[in-house]
């Protein structure tokens, strides 16, 4: 099955097989590189160093903090999504843990549906691999990241 793009005429939202999303998968692309900065980082082994950063190499860059400027830009842009797109990115987490197949979309999306709540954005951060997930549920549905990197890094 080859992937569908995220070129402007194939932002419809309906993957090869029918699924219809109703976030886009630029949306879903942007949080994908977004999730995997904030999933590169360690944990604090040194929480006021109170040097020089350019003295210890950069590493609190690469340690995840309270006021991580990457966490902070992907909560509120989760946060600015409507339902129905925070719904999408639960349901294609996990599709994309290898829960369920394409043939689940509706059943899975249902259910993320059901669950759904105000802290959708902290779930997601907290889900160890999210970038990953949500890259294998979009492909799984037909769609690829690949030109949205491309043209964006």
């Amino acid at each position: 099955m080859q992937a569908k793009s995220t070129q402007t005429e194939d932002t419809e939202g309906e993957g090869d097989d029918g699924t219809v999303l109703t976030i886009s998968p630029e949306k879903v692309c942007f949080i994908i590189i977004k999730a995997r900065e904030f999933d590169a980082k360690d944990e604090v082994t040194e929480p006021d160093p109170g040097s020089n950063p350019a003295d210890d190499m950069g590493v609190a860059i690469l340690e995840s903090h309270g006021d991580d400027p990457v966490a902070q830009e992907l909560t509120a842009f989760i946060r600015a999504l409507s339902e129905d797109e925070q719904v999408d990115l639960v349901a294609l987490t996990w599709l994309g843990r290898d829960d369920y197949s394409a043939e689940d979309w509706p059943g899975v999306r249902e259910e993320a549906a059901g669950a759904h709540n105000k802290r959708t954005a902290e779930y997601l951060l907290g889900t160890p691999l999210v970038g990953d997930f949500l890259e294998e549920g979009l492909a799984i549905l037909g769609y690829s990241c690949e030109e949205f990197e491309t043209s964006r890094l």
